[in-house]
């Protein structure tokens, strides 16, 4: 599946849901699931962003990613383990948008990451962007990021639909 198959995947499912049960939060600390696609847009444009700040690179970086990282990517994507981040680093994700908001933001990462898809790999791969915790990243890897982090969030989105399908009809 590519790139941005699973972003269609989550924008198919996306359409499942009414909004009482995108806003639905199970308990306190979890995410609801519009807050968890909220997530989902928010990183995928921010790590899109770094893509296209290497394409406009004019500096060659040397340095290269982290240990965590170097394994991230030898792995292909994040271990099936969840992630808690900093607390500054991990304030709530909106829980106000409609499915129709979300759809419309989900269809513009979709159509940045395929306006990309073809070019990404022309970008000069020492053209890099630093990532706080993977290191020194170029243009194609913050593009396959999106991927992994999306495919990270699958299993997330599984286990907040199993919450729901107890409560929420």
């Amino acid at each position: 599946m590519s790139d941005h198959e699973v972003l269609e995947t989550f924008k198919k499912d996306l359409q499942n849901y009414s909004l009482e049960q995108l806003q639905y939060i199970s308990a306190e600390g979890v995410w609801s699931i519009g807050q968890m696609y909220d997530h989902l847009i928010v990183v995928a444009n921010e790590y899109l962003d770094y893509m296209e700040a290497c394409a406009l690179a004019k500096e060659e970086q040397t340095l290269g990613k982290t240990e965590f990282g170097e394994n991230l990517y030898k792995l292909g994507g994040f271990p099936p383990i969840k992630i808690k981040l900093p607390t500054e680093l991990n304030s709530p994700p909106n829980n106000s948008a409609s499915r129709e908001e979300l759809t419309n933001r989900l269809d513009q990462v979709i159509e940045r990451m395929r306006e990309w898809e073809m070019k990404v790999d022309g970008i000069n791969p020492n053209y890099k962007v630093k990532h706080g915790g993977f290191g020194w990243l170029n243009a194609r890897e913050w593009y396959d990021l999106v991927g992994m982090h999306s495919r990270h969030h699958l299993r997330q989105k599984d286990e907040l639909e199993q919450k729901l399908k107890k409560v929420v009809k």
